[in-house]
């Protein structure tokens, strides 16, 4: 067992050193994330809603998709996607929120991420997020822009780390696996993120996530 800033230092840094090679459209809602709405395939669109869902959703993608979408002059000499890839599916069903996004994750310096979440506060959506105290202050970080623009964040303030890696979206939909929502993580690392509708692990999580927000009361961002 290491420290606290030991143990982070591999997971970190690499997420760093991509942070501002890519495309960036902090606090806005980005055509990247539209774009995930109207391309996502029909059965990810329907399974989202209803009963029964259960995908699987690997990393790492080619590109990161292009936040012109279709709107975008560059055509094919564009070095972004515009294509369904996994990083907009897994949007699409972060963006299905229509009461309550509860997202409880190491770090997030992704910003097509970032943008879902302010689109969904934007839209009147209640989104909560609990993140490692350490992280949140590392370079590319969004957790601090979120919480200036109205998104309620808490911190772990412990010498261990909040290592979660989960989102549960309006208490029916169960968004969980290894997948750091970095952009490390989405062009390099092998990540999974596994989507679910049972009720059972929403629930489970969804106490954890309740338990932790208690917990960590008084340590906002």
């Amino acid at each position: 067992m290491g420290n606290k800033q030991s143990n982070a230092a591999a997971e970190s840094q690499p997420e760093q050193e991509v942070a501002d090679t890519t495309q960036t459209a902090e606090g806005t809602d980005t055509a990247a994330s539209k774009q995930a709405t109207a391309e996502a395939p029909q059965s990810s669109a329907a399974s989202s809603d209803g009963p029964g869902t259960n995908e699987a959703i690997f990393f790492p993608d080619e590109k990161l998709p292009c936040k012109f979408g279709s709107e975008c002059r560059r055509g094919d000499k564009c070095d972004y996607s515009h294509s369904v890839t996994s990083l907009t599916i897994f949007l699409k069903f972060l963006g299905s929120a229509e009461k309550s996004l509860d997202v409880c994750v190491f770090n997030i310096t992704c910003n097509e991420i970032a943008d879902t979440l302010l689109a969904s506060h934007k839209r009147g959506v209640k989104v909560r997020i609990i993140t490692d105290d350490d992280q949140s202050k590392s370079k590319g970080s969004d957790v601090e822009s979120m919480s200036q623009q109205g998104i309620e964040v808490r911190l772990d303030n412990s010498p261990m780390h909040m290592h979660h890696k989960y989102a549960v979206v309006d208490n029916r939909l169960l968004l969980n696996g290894s997948f750091n929502w970095t952009r490390q993580a989405v062009l390099g690392n092998r990540e999974n993120v596994m989507v679910t509708s049972d009720a059972k692990q929403c629930m489970a999580f969804s106490e954890e996530f309740e338990k932790m927000w208690k917990l960590y009361e008084g340590n906002n961002l």
